[in-house]
């Protein structure tokens, strides 16, 4: 029973802190480069001390899709700095509009006729994004470059996630691919930061 409650306190644990990332982001007076960079070297050293899992299986795969977890991390918080939360929230959402198109060709999946609807609506709702020009505003410098950004973000988490489905079969460790992206993304934005 104990064990039960530990794991519904993390979370809703993680659900607040999910919910509020966007607007953190947004509340700091920090440049992208210093809150992804510090995010990242925080969730890279919390990863490897508390978690041993996350020192094995670091190879040449894990490194790649490292490098795919990186862009996705650095990439989401520079969009949410300059275009609203939402904007960066949905449009990094898109990465199973990535997947169905990557999917065949990465993983040698096949693609179902519900995974092409999928496809068309959030194609749909994308493209409405970059429809229309956003005045910039206080909270969105710079609405198209961060959507493009976001846009990207979500091509990142859906290699990022090719590269988790790839792994699972190997045997190699999904926790290290993740320590390692947060160490590359910390590693990357520490010059600029």
């Amino acid at each position: 029973m104990q064990t039960a409650a530990k794991s519904r306190t993390q979370l809703l644990a993680a659900a607040l802190l999910f919910s509020t990332g966007g607007a953190a982001i947004k509340a700091t007076t920090l440049t992208n480069w210093q809150v992804a960079g510090f995010r990242s070297f925080i969730a890279a050293v919390v990863l490897l001390v508390l978690l041993p899992e996350a020192r094995r299986n670091w190879t040449v795969k894990t490194g790649f899709i490292s490098i795919a977890y990186a862009g996705t991390l650095v990439l989401f918080v520079s969009a949410t700095k300059l275009t609203t939360a939402a904007n960066a929230i949905y449009l990094q959402s898109t990465s199973p509009l990535y997947l169905v198109l990557l999917g065949p060709w990465l993983l040698k999946e096949k693609t179902r006729r519900r995974d092409w609807w999928t496809l068309a609506v959030i194609g749909c709702g994308m493209a409405l994004f970059f429809a229309g020009a956003e005045a910039p505003r206080a909270t969105a410098p710079d609405p198209m470059r961060g959507n493009l950004m976001a846009a990207g973000s979500g091509l990142c988490w859906a290699l990022t996630l090719a590269g988790f489905r790839w792994l699972a079969g190997k045997g190699a460790g999904s926790l290290a691919t993740v320590a390692g992206g947060n160490c590359l993304a910390a590693l990357f934005c520490l010059p600029m930061a």
